[in-house]
């Protein structure tokens, strides 16, 4: 059964290239079961067993560092995250011609990290918390957004950023 879903950072961008076959088969050499990818963005689903989300993301970065040769940051959900994510309403999208971006925290950001995250919104950026995610609506292209996501991840750590549709795929595909 799948119980678990990773996302991982910096997967195929700029000279770092991975199949998703080679992936799959260096996530299952470290042990886990029923390995499967989505698309070819870092997107792994996975029977983790009963290992923690801290242990299995430990594993992860460790195994895919050594694999690969580069630090690949893992962000670990469970089947009850995912669904949860998938039907998250954080704004009223009418009006909107962006796209809801959902950008992954390793862990709940403190109430001052949150503050300075959405000090950073303005008015062709919003942003809202969830547990260990941060929304983002831009009102067009994320290209186009004035927001500095640098700064972003100075408040609240490093992130990984998904769409709500890879997310809603991700959850009507593999948990439901």
């Amino acid at each position: 059964m799948l119980r678990h879903a990773a996302f991982l950072k910096g997967m195929n961008l700029g000279g770092r290239r991975i199949t998703n076959e080679d992936l799959r088969t260096s996530v299952e050499a470290l042990g886990l079961g029923e390995v499967q990818t989505f698309r070819a963005s870092g997107n792994l689903v996975f029977d983790g067993g009963r290992r923690s989300d801290v242990s299995l993301q430990r594993l992860l970065e460790r195994g895919l560092h050594d694999a690969l040769g580069y630090d690949v940051a893992t962000f670990i959900r469970s089947r009850r995250e995912v669904l949860e994510l998938a039907a998250a309403t954080p704004f009223d999208l009418s009006g909107s011609s962006g796209k809801l971006q959902v950008a992954l925290l390793h862990e709940p950001p403190t109430t001052r990290a949150r503050r300075a995250a959405l000090a950073l919104a303005g008015e062709r950026d919003r942003l809202a918390f969830s547990e260990r995610e941060l929304f983002w609506l831009p009102d067009g292209p994320m290209s186009a957004s004035p927001l500095d996501w640098t700064a972003i991840e100075r408040a609240v750590g490093p992130t990984t950023v998904r769409t709500i549709g890879t997310i809603e795929q991700i959850a009507a595909r593999y948990f439901a």
